[in-house]
């Protein structure tokens, strides 16, 4: 007898996102993404900042609208917000003025659901979340995890054929977290969840291998599908079972493999003015290469095991070790992490020669910098306002990426010292260097 193939509640086909801006092409964010979400699995999207996973989620809740192809659910084309598809947001985006009764009752009421059933099924969505006893209470006198709770049962009571969360669980701390994580994972391996399947958006790799049945994992700038991985472990699953490991390893790796420039269209770490620099203090930089000379990891780390040692998600730790290696401080690939000798002399030296060390690297390795300083070098009065280079990274990428990236080198210029910036003037000069 042949198996039936599972019934995909929803399919994603050949999306791509671009986002205009005046008369040019537009920043691309998503790149012809195809995928599907059949019914009883959870699906994760996994990236990092920039690869589309969230405006992927909001195309699906039928929030955004793509530049190219399509979304259907449940055989139809998505066109605005579809009847079927409830959405759990990273913040709590709760009423203040609202009780969590009247809050969970508040997407019922748009569904035209008559007071009566309305009343009861909040009731019952409050009751299976853990929030019984809190239906009169109001926002401010819930705890964080407590907030977020309501806002699962306000997307459950609509009774979803599929369950959205865009990072559900980022705004809250680990033990909070975790709990929520769990609970929510007994309701749905116990069958008590009123919805058939769930897409969630994650930057936690754990997160993702504790909770999904496969993880699609997202390369950055613009935003492509680069990987899926199928997970075969039973509920509950255990961190620290070698199985899992093993596959937070696997991911670990996929997402530090080697992008071929040609095909990064600038995106970090890339080549050229254009490429996208992150939000990295050098201080963090600093610290990151401290810690990997010191022991237990004398120079080489394991990504997984240095994220857990130092408390860093994949947002905050891919930044800082990409822009390590950037800088020539630090080697990436098969999710370890090993310092050059370059990144050993500057966690070994003081201050000053720090400061050198790093300012040579900069001017020589992250062409924007370099552009900057010939400028200031070339020009008599030594001096150049910031809107000259923001206007020409913003041929190569979005306005706000344009601004990050300009913040970035404008910080780590200031630290190796070559050159000042003048923050209210909004220009950069050499007054300070030699």
């Amino acid at each position: 007898m042949l198996q039936q193939a599972p019934h995909a509640l929803l399919e994603v086909k050949n999306v791509s996102q671009r986002y205009q801006k005046g008369g040019g092409d537009g920043h691309l964010v998503l790149d012809e993404v195809s995928m599907s979400l059949n019914e009883n699995e959870i699906v994760g999207l996994l990236g990092r900042s920039g690869s589309g996973k969230s405006t992927l989620l909001r195309i699906v809740a039928g929030l955004n609208s793509p530049s190219d192809g399509e979304a259907i659910f449940d055989g139809k084309p998505i066109d605005g917000p579809a009847e079927g598809i409830a959405m759990v947001f990273q913040s709590f985006a709760l009423f203040p003025w609202l009780s969590v009764l009247d809050n969970v009752e508040l997407g019922l009421r748009a569904h035209k659901v008559s007071p009566e059933e309305a009343r009861k099924r909040a009731l019952k969505g409050i009751d299976i979340i853990g929030l019984d006893g809190f239906e009169s209470a109001f926002p401010k006198e819930l705890s964080g995890g407590m907030r977020q709770r309501v806002g699962f049962a306000r997307a459950l009571v609509v009774q979803p054929k599929i369950l959205l969360m865009d990072e559900p669980f980022s705004a809250l701390d680990v033990l909070t977290a975790e709990t929520l994580r769990t609970d929510l994972l007994d309701l749905w391996t116990e069958g008590r969840m009123p919805t058939k399947s769930i897409l969630m958006v994650t930057h936690n790799i754990e997160e993702a291998v504790q909770m999904c049945d496969r993880v699609l994992v997202l390369s950055s700038n613009p935003g492509k599908i680069a990987a899926e991985i199928k997970v075969n472990l039973t509920h509950p699953r255990n961190r620290a079972d070698p199985e899992f490991r093993q596959l937070v390893d696997q991911i670990y790796t996929l997402m530090t493999k080697r992008q071929d420039p040609r095909q990064t269209q600038g995106a970090f770490p890339g080549m050229g003015i254009g490429m996208i620099l992150p939000r990295v203090s050098t201080n963090t930089m600093a610290g990151f290469m401290e810690a990997l000379v010191a022991a237990p990891y004398n120079g080489v780390a394991d990504l997984p095991h240095l994220a857990d040692d130092l408390t860093m998600e994949i947002d905050e730790l891919f930044p800082v070790a990409e822009t390590l290696q950037l800088l020539r401080f630090a080697e990436l690939a098969e999710g370890d992490i090993k310092i050059t000798p370059a990144g050993r002399r500057f966690a070994e030296s003081e201050v000053d020669v720090r400061k050198r060390l790093f300012g040579d690297h900069l001017v020589t390795y992250v062409p924007l910098a370099g552009r900057i300083r010939r400028v200031l070098d070339e020009r008599p009065t030594h001096v150049a306002p910031a809107s000259r280079f923001r206007e020409e990274l913003e041929d190569y990428m979005s306005e706000d990426y344009a601004e990050t990236t300009l913040r970035s080198v404008t910080n780590w210029g200031r630290y190796g010292e070559l050159f000042a910036y003048d923050e209210a003037a909004q220009v950069f000069s050499l007054e300070n260097p030699q």
